[in-house]
C-alpha cells in the first residue's frame, strides 16, 4: 500500500495510509488518537458500534463467545486492520467481544463520519472491502486450524500472527491469556511452550515472550499460517 496521504502526520495504520489525500482531509476533523491499554474491551457481542478504531501499535482480539462465558479467539487485528467493521455495514451491532491484548495506541473516529466517506466510493470504501474479505478468510481458516490442528501447531501459528500484528519479536502474554485466546486448558499451554523453548523457538518467562527462530517456529506452525500471510501480503501491495 502506498504511504501516508500526509508524510508530517505518523500514521503507522496501514489503511489510513493508503487513503486519498482528499479522503483522509474529510476524515481528520473526527480522528483522535486513543491509547489501547491491555485488557481494554472495545466492543462487547452486542454492542452498538458508534466508532471504530485504526491500530496504529498493539493487537486486538476478536472473541467468539459462548453461553456460560468461555471464549477462543477467531481473529486478530493490528495495524493492518481496523476495529469495528460494522460501522460501515449499516448493522452496527458487535458480532463478537473485542478486545486489546497487546497494548498499543490507535485512531478513533466516529461510525457516521466513516460510514459517509465509505458511501462516496473511493479509496476508502476499496480498502475496507478488500479488508473485509481477508477479515473474513482469517475467521473461516481459525475454524478449521481450531477442528484439524495439534495444539503445538495452534500455539506456534498464533506466536506468529501475534509477532506480525505488532510487528516485533517481544510481546508480553500471559498463559492464561493465551489459553482463553486458544480455547484450551492454561497447563495445555504451559507444555506445549515448554516444548517451544526447550526446541530453542521461544524463550518464554514473567508474562514475555520472545521468538527466537522465526523459520523454525513457522515449520513447527501448521499451513494455516502461510496461507493467511500470502493473502495478506498481497492485500497490502495492492
Amino acid at each position: 500500500m502506498p504511504t501516508s496521504p500526509f508524510p508530517h502526520v505518523p500514521l503507522k495504520n496501514q489503511l489510513l495510509s493508503a487513503l486519498a489525500r482528499e479522503e483522509y482531509t474529510r476524515l481528520l476533523p473526527d480522528l483522535k488518537q486513543v491509547e489501547l491499554p491491555t485488557g481494554k474491551v472495545l466492543f462487547e457481542m452486542a454492542d452498538t458500534v458508534m466508532h471504530a478504531y485504526f491500530p496504529l501499535s498493539g493487537m486486538v482480539s476478536l472473541l467468539a463467545i459462548t453461553e456460560a462465558g468461555d471464549t477462543v479467539e477467531i481473529g486478530m487485528v493490528g495495524n493492518e486492520g481496523i476495529v469495528g467493521l460494522p460501522a460501515i455495514l449499516r448493522i452496527q451491532k458487535a458480532p463478537y467481544r473485542m478486545m486489546v491484548q497487546v497494548r498499543g495506541r490507535a485512531v478513533k473516529v466516529r461510525a457516521d463520519s466513516l460510514q459517509d466517506e465509505f458511501n462516496r466510493g473511493g479509496r476508502l470504501q476499496d480498502v475496507l472491502l478488500r479488508y473485509t474479505y481477508m477479515l473474513i478468510m482469517q475467521i473461516s481458516q481459525s475454524v478449521v486450524c481450531n477442528h484439524y490442528h495439534t495444539v503445538e501447531q495452534r500455539l506456534s501459528r498464533w506466536l506468529l500472527v501475534t509477532c506480525d500484528r505488532v510487528r516485533s519479536n517481544e510481546f508480553h502474554l500471559t498463559q492464561e491469556v493465551i489459553s482463553h485466546m486458544l480455547g484450551i486448558p492454561r497447563t495445555n499451554v504451559t507444555m506445549r511452550a515448554g516444548m517451544l523453548q526447550q526446541k530453542g523457538l521461544i524463550r518464554y518467562g514473567r508474562g514475555k515472550i520472545t521468538i527466537i527462530d522465526p523459520r523454525g517456529l513457522e515449520a513447527a506452525a501448521c499451513e494455516c499460517y502461510r496461507m493467511v500471510k500470502e493473502e495478506f501480503r498481497g492485500f497490502l501491495a495492492a
